[in-house]
């Protein structure tokens, strides 16, 4: 019994102060998989059904304060392995000059978090993100897309768990993404998304909105394979309101190889590893993302 209680408590401490350390509230981590998208973000495929796969293994070892000095929380580790399917619905109607689509994306996480000794892994459904989109194609190498998220508290959420899969509020999150793509030549793509956080009423605490952005840079060799850098930049715009409110406002960056396969039959590939930097209020670690595009 004394044991147990040792253990709770234990676990409860670990939680607390990494709540204390960090600007988003749960493990420090945002809403978004940061770095999620690569080349061809924001170039709209036609319409129809269209099935992208997104999967990712993201690994965290340190958590850094405001100032970017790394706190002294023992044996801290996040682990989040991530298969994600996105189903893109393109329909033959225009608004505003673009194509209308919708998206729905699922997020299926493994989680793993350990402190101060204790560990939890936990498996499941996160936290759903869908909403509506406008393609625009200005030319064959310039395209556009804009929309909003909405993303759903579906994810395990306990007050004070270890390895939660959701954060328990509602985001939502304009978004707007810039693809301009040669077959030979300079390849660029930037998607820049806002976050509207809702409070977490089991905390009673809102996580401040933020402004972060992916992006990749390279060159294509003209047989469907790009090669060159991405990554991401985020940044908490506002600062956390409540009882579990954190210290100063997140920020991390991140740079890394980036590559693109793709063919005229629609067949998508793409592969990032990013290691983050300059940190603040948030852990640090290292990203590795994959996505592919399933024509039908």
């Amino acid at each position: 019994m004394l044991k147990n209680t040792l253990v709770r408590l234990a676990c409860g401490a670990a939680v607390l102060i990494s709540h204390s350390a960090v600007a988003i509230e749960g493990n420090g981590l945002p809403i978004y998989p940061d770095g999620l998208e690569n080349y061809l973000s924001g170039a709209l495929p036609g319409p129809g059904v269209h099935l992208l796969m997104y999967a990712g293994s993201l690994s965290y070892n340190s958590v850094r304060d405001k100032h970017g000095d790394k706190l002294p929380i023992q044996d801290f580790s996040v682990d989040v392995n991530m298969v994600a399917p996105r189903v893109v619905w393109v329909t033959s109607a225009e608004v505003a000059g673009g194509q209308l689509a919708f998206h729905a994306l699922f997020p299926l996480l493994t989680v793993k978090e350990e402190a101060f000794g204790q560990s939890k892994r936990r498996t499941g459904l996160g936290d759903i993100a869908f909403g509506p989109a406008l393609g625009y194609h200005f030319s064959e190498s310039a395209h556009a897309v804009v929309g909003v998220d909405f993303v759903a508290p579906t994810g395990y959420y306990r007050q004070d768990a270890m390895a939660n899969l959701g954060r328990n509020y509602w985001t939502i999150q304009p978004a707007a993404a810039f693809t301009y793509m040669q077959p030979s030549g300079i390849n660029a793509d930037l998607k820049v998304m806002v976050d509207f956080n809702f409070r977490n009423n089991d905390t009673r605490t809102r996580t401040g909105n933020a402004i972060h952005a992916d992006y990749a840079l390279g060159y294509g060799f003209g047989n469907g394979f790009v090669a060159g850098i991405g990554g991401y930049a985020y940044q908490q715009i506002a600062s956390d309101s409540g009882p579990r409110s954190g210290d100063g406002r997140a920020r991390a960056f991140s740079i890394g190889p980036s590559l693109r396969y793709a063919n005229a039959s629609g067949w998508l590939f793409t592969a990032k590893w990013q290691q983050d930097f300059g940190v603040r209020s948030r852990p640090k670690g290292h990203q590795l993302m994959l996505k592919a595009a399933i024509p039908f």
